[in-house]
């Protein structure tokens, strides 16, 4: 099954298609630049989506849904937001088809023309900010903290599995609050609780920083940004936060009573992941000989191989083992087939990714013994049956911790600092990765930087220190460093 996924060394755009396609994740589907999201895929969608459900239900929000149809006028109240979107949306312009005349197929009834276009959802601030008009009236309804489980569309022309597509999944969170500062600390909050499942969850390491003016987000007044590096040595955006101040309030005409009777707008965040995320796990972990997942969110933690075939005597030990495994929430699964020989299925779990396998023959039984393989190293050793639950929940553990300092490790090494523009170059050109320089904080100096080298501020850390220096391109002075990388 490896020598079936190209190298990453060798193209590493093809090798995460490769491992896409080979370890079930996705298809292409018959509408272009929209995947097909299949069952293994899913699956860690849904994990994601749980745990991170669970972290926003524990800071106080609650799930609602909005429509997928929002009207074209309401685009237009926003104009930096219409901006920012305007060249990816899908307009819906008629309401009903009709067969046509000459039999061959059907056609757009003309006559069925909307009177006023709907825009399929790219994002939801418009839409929810329309409806927040009727809901807030009082400080008593502050702050409102809704989120919501969506698809949304942005027509995209280069699509790539997951990474960026024109349908994708998501979550988006929409906030209201009564002070500038309870919108900033909620869109700090959620700032931690992405990195937190990034790195906690995904053992993925990330970088908390800002964006730029020129890179934050259609609307927003400030975005907080959680960055990634990816073994070919490219950014990922992996979360983004967003203090709105009070843009859409005042487009939408939201307004609240204080405590003192007067009339003010009201304070505004979103937030949103999407399926991206499962794009970055895959280039985060994943080798040559397949997907490679953290134990945390993978669908199947430990599969259970019987060696050659099963048998009774070693599908009793399996059940027995299984059943002591879930008892600590560990997901199992027993491989009953008698067909496909040990090596084949080895070679299968190793691509999709588990992170434990254990295999079980008539000799280990004679020694009460079992075999463990981790698919974090390819290793494997002896491991008595007594105890095999224990030992396999604390491995779990050892693999996802492993996973997060491989990848901190790699992400260490692949961040570089650069006096000057000719350095600079070279390490974004040559090497790759986070290059840290001194920027001015202007967009002229930010642009050209894209201009000559393809490489974007990623962000403005909030660990970056108080240090003086000069702007690569301008030379002027400049307090800070900051992050820049080719992306995704």
């Amino acid at each position: 099954m490896a020598k079936e996924i190209t190298s990453r060394e060798e193209d590493y755009s093809k090798w995460y298609l490769d491992i896409v396609r080979k370890a079930g994740l996705a298809d292409n589907s018959a509408v272009r630049g929209c995947m097909v999201i299949k069952p293994t895929g899913y699956a860690i969608w849904e994990n994601m989506r749980d745990q991170l459900d669970k972290m926003f239900k524990e800071t106080g929000h609650v799930n609602a849904y909005f429509p997928l149809f929002i009207p074209k006028s309401f685009l237009s109240k926003e104009a930096d937001h219409v901006e920012g979107f305007a060249k990816e949306c899908a307009v819906v312009t008629h309401h009903r088809l009709m067969n046509n005349p000459d039999g061959s197929g059907v056609v757009v009834d003309p006559s069925a023309k909307l009177e006023e276009e709907l825009i399929v959802r790219p994002t939801s601030e418009t839409i929810i900010w329309n409806t927040y008009k009727d809901w807030i009236n009082s400080y008593r309804d502050l702050p409102l903290l809704i989120n919501q489980w969506a698809n949304v569309v942005r027509w995209e022309m280069r699509t790539r599995p997951f990474l960026r597509t024109a349908e994708f999944l998501w979550q988006e969170g929409h906030t209201a609050h009564a002070t500038s500062q309870e919108a900033i600390e909620e869109s700090q909050l959620i700032h931690e609780v992405y990195a937190r499942f990034a790195e906690d969850y995904m053992a993925m390491p990330v970088i908390k920083g800002a964006k730029s003016a020129n890179e934050r987000f259609a609307g927003a007044v400030e975005t907080y940004t959680i960055e990634a590096l990816m073994q070919d040595g490219k950014a990922l955006q992996a979360g983004t936060s967003h203090f709105l101040g009070q843009n859409f309030a005042k487009a939408f005409d939201v307004k609240y009573l204080n405590s003192a009777n007067k009339e003010e707008y009201v304070w505004a965040t979103s937030w949103g992941v999407s399926t991206r995320l499962v794009g970055g796990l895959i280039m985060t972990h994943s080798d040559d000989e397949g997907l490679v997942l953290p134990p945390k969110l993978a669908p199947t933690q430990v599969v259970i191989v019987p060696i050659p075939k099963p048998s009774p005597e070693i599908m009793e030990v399996a059940a027995k083992i299984k059943k002591e495994l879930n008892a600590h929430g560990v997901s199992v699964k027993i491989d009953e087939d008698a067909k496909k020989r040990p090596g084949f299925k080895f070679a299968e779990y190793e691509m999709k990714g588990v992170p434990v396998r254990i295999g079980i023959g008539k000799r280990d039984l004679e020694k009460n013994q079992v075999e463990v393989a981790r698919r974090d190293t390819k290793t494997k050793e002896s491991h008595s049956l007594d105890g095999i639950a224990t030992h396999v929940v604390e491995l779990l553990d050892v693999i996802q911790s492993n996973l997060f300092n491989k990848a901190k490790q790699f992400r260490d090494d692949m961040t570089s600092e650069a006096n000057d523009f000719k350095t600079f170059e070279e390490l974004i050109n040559d090497k790759g990765g986070f290059v840290s320089a001194h920027w001015d904080g202007t967009v002229e100096s930010e642009l050209k930087i894209k201009e000559l080298t393809k490489a974007t501020l990623r962000c403005i850390p909030n660990d970056a220190v108080e240090e003086s220096g000069k702007d690569l391109i301008s030379g002027a002075p400049s307090s800070k460093r900051v992050l820049f990388a080719k992306a995704y």
